[in-house]
C-alpha cells in the first residue's frame, strides 16, 4: 500500500493536484489591482538562485543543487515536484526542510524585515487598489497559462493546474468542480503527500551530513529571499512617485498566506491602523507563480 501511495511522489502526481486546489482557493485580485507586485514576487526568487550557487560550491551536483535551491521559494509542493524529477534521493530532506521553513515564517521573517527598514518606511500607508472586473479575473489565468507555456514550459504541470483551478473558481459556472478541487482533492493529496514523504524519510536517509547541509542552505535561501523582496521594494521607492511599504516585499516568498499575514502584523506593530494584508497578498501570489517558473527553468536546463 505504501508503495502505491509513494508512486504519487515519484511520479510527481500530488504537487499538481495540490496546485489545482490552491488555484481554486486563490483570489488574484490583489495582484491584478497592483501589477507592480509581480516585480516583488520575482525579486524574492533571488533566494532560489543564490542557494543554487551556494549548493554548487558545497559540492552538490547541478541537478541536486537546483532541487535544494527551490527551498528558497518557501513552496513545499514545488520543492517536492522538482526534487522528484532532479534529485529523487533527496526528496525526504528537501520536503522536510521546505515545510519546516514555511512553518517558521513568523520567526525568520520579522527580524530581517525590521533590520532592513526604518520606522518611517514601516509606517508608509498605501492606497487601496482598484476594483478588478470579473472579465479580468477570468482572462488572467488564461493569459498566465499562455505566458507560462512560452516562458517556462517545464513549470506547466504546476502552473497549468494552478491557473486551471483558478479558472474553475472565477468562471462562476463550475462551482462543484471548484469546491471539489479546493476541498476533497486538495486535502487528500496533501495527506497522501505528507504520509508518503514521512514514511520514506528513515534515520539512515535523514540523519546525515548532507541533510544538515540542506537544512542550513534552506534557512539561508529563505532569509535571502525575504531580504531580496524588501530591498527591491526600497529600490522601487527610489524611482517611483507612488511609494509602497517595503514590508510587503517580504511577502514575495510563496508561503501563502502566512508571509502576507506576517507583513500585516509587523506593519501593525508600528501603526495599528495600517492594514497591509491586502497589499501583501499581491506579491504573495506572485511568489507562487515565480517559484513555479523557477522550477520550470531548472527542469528545462537539467
Amino acid at each position: 500500500v505504501m508503495g502505491l501511495i509513494y508512486f504519487g511522489v515519484r511520479s510527481g502526481l500530488y504537487p499538481p493536484l495540490i496546485f489545482l486546489g490552491i488555484g481554486a482557493l486563490t483570489d488574484f485580485s490583489a495582484l491584478l489591482s497592483n501589477p507592480r507586485a509581480v516585480l516583488l514576487g520575482a525579486a524574492a526568487q533571488v533566494g532560489i538562485f543564490a542557494t543554487f550557487l551556494g549548493a554548487l560550491q558545497l559540492g552538490f551536483s547541478p541537478a541536486n543543487a537546483a532541487a535544494i535551491g527551490i527551498i528558497g521559494g518557501a513552496d513545499g509542493p514545488t520543492a517536492i515536484f522538482l526534487s522528484s524529477r532532479l534529485a529523487p534521493s533527496l526528496i525526504g530532506p528537501i520536503a522536510i526542510a521546505a515545510y519546516s521553513y514555511m512553518a517558521m515564517v513568523p520567526i525568520i521573517q520579522p527580524p530581517i524585515m525590521k533590520l532592513l527598514t526604518t520606522r518611517k518606511e514601516r509606517l508608509i500607508r498605501m492606497k487601496p487598489g482598484r476594483k478588478v472586473a470579473k472579465r479580468d479575473k477570468v482572462l488572467f489565468p488564461i493569459a498566465g497559462l499562455l505566458v507560462t507555456t512560452f516562458v517556462a514550459p517545464g513549470g506547466l504541470p504546476l502552473l497549468g493546474m494552478l491557473f486551471f483551478g483558478n479558472l474553475l473558481k472565477e468562471s462562476g459556472v463550475t462551482g462543484r468542480l471548484s469546491k471539489a478541487a479546493s476541498g476533497p482533492i486538495l486535502d487528500t493529496a496533501t495527506v497522501l503527500l505528507g504520509l508518503a514523504v514521512g514514511a520514506s524519510t528513515t534515520a539512515q536517509v535523514f540523519l546525515t551530513k548532507q541533510s544538515i547541509l540542506i537544512f542550513v542552505l534552506g534557512c539561508v535561501a529563505f532569509a535571502v529571499a525575504t531580504a531580496g523582496g524588501v530591498l527591491f521594494a526600497k529600490l522601487m521607492n527610489l524611482v517611483s512617485a507612488t511609494k509602497i511599504n517595503p514590508l510587503i516585499g517580504a511577502a514575495g516568498v510563496s508561503a501563502v498566506p502566512d508571509s502576507a499575514r506576517v507583513v500585516h502584523h509587523v506593519g501593525q506593530e508600528e501603526d495599528p491602523n495600517n492594514f497591509l494584508l491586502q497589499h501583501a497578498l499581491g506579491p504573495n501570489v506572485a511568489g507562487v507563480i515565480g517559484s513555479a517558473i523557477a522550477a520550470g527553468v531548472f527542469l528545462g536546463i537539467f
